[in-house]
């Protein structure tokens, strides 16, 4: 058994056990304890299933045996995911291109320029909270690509923290990274996107999705296209709109509620007092995505978003190991720099028809 794997089970579990003795024997822990009678057994397997495969207990007259076994690592599902997520992204890429690859599959590789650019800002955006999760002794799992039949084919990505974060110092630099990097990868994306885009009149862009403009994507615009009139508008090039996408994913995941990226930051440099800002920015954003129906614009972007939010993320962020060790001068560096990057690519109304 590795040493982290080791030290990390321990530490995690002497939340509920007092340890006396620690063995191991074929990559199974043996652990001589107490278990604090507050806790059974079914929610220490619940509360550590993701760093713990199994665990039993042996009641004896000297205290209680545990017999411990690491969860097991499956990195096949997440090659096996990271595969059919490219085929998705492809697929959907070439008919953004005018191909028919279920007529013609191999019109498939028309969809790379849009399948890479996604698949590169989701990648660095994860392996950015990945680095960091390993950098503080986390034990995170390699990304998980989703694929789905939608109209980017994908739901995204994320990794598993299999371990709790030990402090407020840890948890800030992890869930600031992610969005960081993605957005170093998504600007230069997107301008290099606009470059290979072409101009239509309004009337004819108007007609179907209207993406929404961001502060980053207007100043880009403004850049490559200085002269662009108001009757006009801008066709995206498909490394342009997944460079778009991508920026909506590191938006969405730095509002600071819950488990989100910047419900991360937002806890660890505010610790328990997070939960004001996230309710707050919480019922902001609900006001938000009710405000398009009063101008008859259909959009429910921001209510499907808070859904979701409210049922799978929760509100509340739950407390990290060491809740009292302080933050340094880098997690509010971090904290500043994730606010502006929010700031930056927030779009009022993402897509509207």
């Amino acid at each position: 058994m590795e040493q982290k794997v080791k030290n990390n089970i321990i530490l995690y579990l002497s939340q509920f056990v007092a340890i006396s003795e620690v063995n191991e024997i074929n990559d199974e822990l043996i652990i001589r304890g107490h278990r604090i009678q507050e806790y059974s057994l079914k929610q220490i397997r619940r509360k550590l299933r993701a760093i713990i495969g199994s665990i039993h207990e042996e009641s004896t007259i000297a205290g209680s045996i545990f017999y411990v076994k690491p969860a097991k690592k499956r990195i096949y599902i997440n090659v096996i995911l990271f595969f059919i997520t490219i085929l998705s992204t492809l697929f959907v890429g070439s008919i953004m291109e005018g191909a028919d690859p279920i007529k013609n599959p191999y019109n498939i590789i028309k969809g790379f320029p849009f399948s890479f650019t996604l698949m590169l800002i989701l990648g660095v955006h994860e392996f950015g909270h990945y680095y960091f999760a390993k950098k503080h002794d986390v034990d995170a799992s390699l990304p998980y690509f989703i694929p789905a039949p939608t109209l980017i084919g994908t739901f995204g990505a994320f990794i598993k923290m299999r371990s709790p974060v030990k402090n407020r110092r840890a948890l800030t630099q992890i869930g600031a990274a992610g969005p960081i990097a993605g957005f170093c990868v998504a600007v230069p994306a997107f301008y290099i996107g606009l470059k290979l885009s072409h101009i239509v009149d309004l009337p004819t862009a108007t007609e179907g999705i209207i993406l929404g403009d961001s502060i980053i994507t207007k100043f880009l615009t403004f850049i490559v296209y200085p002269n662009l009139k108001e009757n006009m508008d801008i066709m995206l090039n498909p490394i342009a709109f997944a460079a778009w996408i991508g920026m909506i994913v590191t938006m969405l995941n730095l509002l600071p509620i819950g488990q989100l990226d910047g419900g991360h930051v937002a806890y660890g440099i505010l610790g328990k007092k997070h939960k004001h800002l996230a309710w707050t920015v919480f019922g902001l954003i609900l006001v938000l995505g009710l405000i398009p129906m009063f101008f008859k614009v259909y959009s429910l972007n921001w209510i499907i978003w808070m859904v979701l939010v409210f049922f799978l993320v929760k509100i509340k962020h739950p407390p990290v190991f060491n809740e009292y060790e302080k933050i340094s001068k880098l997690e509010i560096i971090l904290g500043v720099i994730s606010l502006l990057i929010l700031i930056l690519t927030f779009i009022p109304i993402p897509i509207r028809i």
